[in-house]
């Protein structure tokens, strides 16, 4: 009864504010939040997207962030990301469940949920977007973030993990707000662990308004409208038909949240490769060709926009706002997890990087590749206005005059599970700086965000969400780099009571 009175008062109060945006005037109140974003992006980029890089092109200081961070994690657990891949997967079915496992969902269940906030419209438009500013070269680059990045994923899974705690409601908190405190707090530095555990948690609120809600809805609507003319005309009805289907699950909690993106991750996953595999066959003569510019334009100092480096930094922004590594998002959700030891949840988590870039990311690539799109003269418009799921939209076009509709399918569905797994990492946040008692707020305020980003610019829309989203990985990695010993330790721990037998046995095998 109380979830239901809950979502009615939600309901409500979407159907009170949008009358007043749309007699607003769609454009007038359009141009209004553009402007909006405009002033936040140019304030975050003066004080963390600073130029690290000498001369042209430009190196933002987060980018390099996380390209050092990724690199170091990756050597000193000594490829973890590929030596424990099998492992991992075994942990996925069951074959490692014990009677000790404690946690809100299953390791399944928690991977499905990161991957429905992962893979997004970043597979699609973003991948689109990173190839027609990089070229060809910055796919490279993708495929390199997303292998480095599987180490990342595993440190923050584990860490959530090892510093959760069960709330007086009896649910689980977890994540890097978490981590940050707890874990600064060991090493005496209590005062500069809450801190970066509230910057933290502010980013990632913002950040799920961005890359949670805006980015997701306006890159959506952009392909959707093509096969949907009522939308072009009508946007802010999109947003608030979007709006009310997220509402139907996120007011259910973490629980209606996993069991939706259960349901449907695999089949969205399944439906959008499949498509991408048949554009590549009929394209399967000019794959060597496409493969080759991959490789050699990631070190062509002829690269789309700024050689190397500049193919390197589209790669890897890319890849980040797509996989999520070293954002400490999906440690939210990765600490609900029933397991045993921390790293075993560590493990599962190296497959989203995986899966989400650099199966899926590098699909897309091929897709946008093959076809030509990304530098063709009639895209050049799309490419400016930097819609990115268009741009593949029309990609899809060049097989087929229906084909489109797998890709809206496809837009649809990424957009949809990405938004409720990010209105959970938002709402964790917003609890852990305001309470239980305020959550319903949070949820209002995400929902009602989906509607205004219906009328905003996508391209403001776009730096909004690369810069917020990104801005969460600075607070993040100071914790990751600070705690990579524990997990270090644990990991060694765990390694050898795996090669002893010992967890086999615990297991009942």
């Amino acid at each position: 009864m109380r979830t239901n009175c809950r979502y009615t008062a939600v309901t409500a109060l979407l159907l009170a504010l949008l009358p007043g945006l749309v007699l607003a005037g769609g454009g007038g109140i359009g141009e209004s939040i553009n402007n909006v974003f405009g002033v936040i992006n140019g304030w975050l980029s003066e004080i963390i997207f600073f130029d690290v890089f000498p001369g042209e092109p430009s190196m933002p200081f987060i980018v390099a962030w996380l390209i050092v961070g990724a690199v170091f994690l990756t050597l000193r657990f000594s490829f973890v990301n590929l030596r424990m891949m099998r492992h991992a997967f075994r942990v996925m079915r069951g074959k490692y469940r014990t009677a000790d496992d404690q946690g809100e969902v299953t390791s399944f269940q928690a991977l499905t949920t990161a991957l429905s906030a992962t893979v997004g419209l970043g597979n699609i438009a973003g991948v689109a977007i990173a190839i027609s500013l990089g070229g060809p070269g910055a796919t490279f680059w993708m495929i390199v973030a997303g292998f480095l990045g599987m180490t990342t994923k595993f440190t923050e899974a584990t860490l959530a993990q090892m510093y959760r705690e069960v709330r007086p409601d009896g649910r689980l908190m977890g994540g890097a707000m978490e981590y940050l405190s707890k874990g600064f707090a060991e090493h005496g530095m209590v005062g500069l662990g809450k801190f970066l555990a509230a910057m933290f948690a502010v980013f990632t609120i913002f950040g799920s308004f961005g890359a949670g809600s805006a980015f997701q809805v306006s890159q959506s609507l952009g392909a959707v409208k093509e096969v949907i003319p009522f939308f072009a005309d009508n946007r802010w009805m999109y947003g608030l038909l979007m709006a009310i289907l997220t509402g139907l699950v996120i007011i259910g909690g973490l629980r209606r949240i996993a069991h939706t993106a259960e349901a449907i991750v695999p089949t969205m996953v399944i439906i959008y490769l499949l498509a991408c595999l048949w554009i590549i066959l009929n394209n399967i003569g000019g794959v060597p060709a496409a493969l080759g510019k991959i490789v050699t334009e990631a070190f062509s100092p002829m690269a789309v926009a700024g050689g190397v480096v500049g193919a390197i930094v589209q790669g890897f922004k890319r890849a980040v706002f797509s996989s999520e590594a070293g954002l400490g998002s999906a440690a939210i959700v990765h600490s609900t997890a029933s397991v045993k030891y921390p790293v075993r949840q560590g493990m599962v988590a190296l497959y989203e990087p995986f899966i989400d870039t650099i199966v899926i990311c590098t699909m897309t690539a091929l897709v946008i590749i093959l076809t030509g799109v990304y530098n063709a003269p009639e895209t050049e418009s799309i490419r400016a206005a930097s819609q990115g799921a268009a741009l593949t939209a029309v990609a899809f076009r060049t097989v087929s005059d229906w084909f489109p509709l797998i890709l809206t399918l496809s837009v649809f569905l990424f957009a949809y599970s990405t938004m409720i797994s990010w209105s959970y990492y938002g709402e964790r946040c917003w609890v852990y700086l305001f309470g239980e008692k305020l959550s319903i707020v949070y949820k209002v305020m995400f929902l009602v965000f989906i509607v205004l980003a219906s009328i905003a610019s996508a391209a403001n829309m776009l730096d909004f969400t690369d810069l917020l989203v990104l801005a969460m990985a600075f607070p993040n990695f100071i914790g990751l780099y600070l705690l990579s010993g524990k997990v270090k330790k644990a990991l060694n721990d765990y390694l050898v009571k795996l090669h002893s037998g010992e967890l086999d046995r615990e297991a009942g095998r």
